[in-house]
């Protein structure tokens, strides 16, 4: 009998339930390749926004009617159980971490990935559940915080949506670079947000953090939920807002303030960057947790066969943290 696979494939853009289970042949690795067994992968938004194909504009790179690649997940940690005859990085017999990148198929029994990627051996000490999400919420905030907001020591920085996947690890990655923190969130993630590192938390129902005369060097608004002009006057002289979900106006303000204006919207493609770009900022994080300053907060794990569930509670808005199936 051949050996299959479980994935779930996109049908085609729209709400969770455009999600199906599929059987697929298991993938034979190439010479580079490795094959894992997938013991956990993330739900994250970006997912939950490709799985939509939103924004539509990006369908023009994804796909007119659905995905071109149309299986669902990115991140993932897991066990090695086969590779190619080239292969030099792992072996059989290795956890792993990291995520699939533009081909997708995390949310899965098992996948074939290039030992190229951004892939990184999983410390002991971390869970498949934790290391599985390391690629969405801290990955992409240490990048932004540090590459494309280049906040020091001692700055302020404003972070909307401080209780998210990407808010909760880019308070406790702030917290450790040592600036004032000032996070927003629900009333009942007050003290979540504070106990994670925040030095002042917001909120969002009592007060607006930008009608405010507060003065942040950096805004980074993790949701998309308020826009440069917006922000503006929240920044210091040259203050950075940076947002991760892009949009027409983020591209515009994006390119107007790179060639006028002391404040500057910035935005940058964390899932396009090289491997050989993330890979360092992936061991720091690996760092940070075996230090005890960075600690993945994971709101609810599903078994994989509740990916549809998954995905309707990740798009609630609600959640803490991150969100796993199993």
């Amino acid at each position: 009998m051949t050996a299959t696979l479980t994935a779930w494939r996109i049908r085609s853009y729209g709400a969770p339930d455009r999600l199906s289970p599929v059987q697929r042949p298991m993938p034979t690795p190439g010479p580079t390749d490795i094959l894992i067994r997938i013991h956990a992968s993330a739900v994250t938004r970006a997912d939950g926004m490709m799985r939509a194909g939103q924004p539509r504009f990006a369908r023009a790179f994804l796909g007119l009617r659905r995905p071109r690649n149309d299986l669902s997940g990115t991140g993932l940690s897991g066990e090695v159980i086969a590779v190619g005859e080239q292969v030099r990085r792992f072996a059989v017999g290795d956890a792993v971490f990291g995520e699939s990148g533009l081909s997708f198929g995390a949310n899965a029994s098992h996948i074939c990935l290039d030992e190229a990627g951004l892939l990184m051996p999983k410390p002991a000490e971390l869970s498949h559940e934790d290391a599985a999400v390391m690629c969405d919420g801290p990955l992409t905030s240490l990048h932004f915080l540090e590459n494309v907001a280049r906040l020091k020591q001692g700055e302020r920085v404003l972070i909307l949506g401080g209780s998210g996947s990407l808010g909760s690890a880019a308070v406790q990655i702030a917290a450790a670079m040592g600036t004032e923190v000032t996070a927003t969130c629900s009333a009942r993630n007050v003290g979540l947000v504070a106990s994670l590192g925040a030095d002042r938390v917001i909120d969002y129902a009592e007060e607006d953090a930008l009608a405010a005369r507060e003065r942040y060097d950096v805004i980074y608004d993790t949701l998309g939920i308020a826009t440069f002009a917006s922000a503006r006057k929240s920044l210091t002289q040259r203050g950075r807002y940076v947002c991760p979900v892009l949009s027409l106006r983020l591209l515009a303000a994006t390119l107007r303030t790179a060639a006028i204006g002391q404040r500057k919207a910035r935005f940058s493609a964390t899932g396009l960057q090289t491997p050989d770009l993330l890979r360092p900022l992936l061991k720091r994080l690996v760092e940070m947790t075996e230090a005890g300053t960075l600690a993945p907060v994971l709101d609810r794990v599903y078994p994989l066969n509740d990916l549809i569930a998954a995905h309707r509670h990740m798009e609630t808005g609600h959640k803490r943290g991150n969100v796993v199936v199993v």
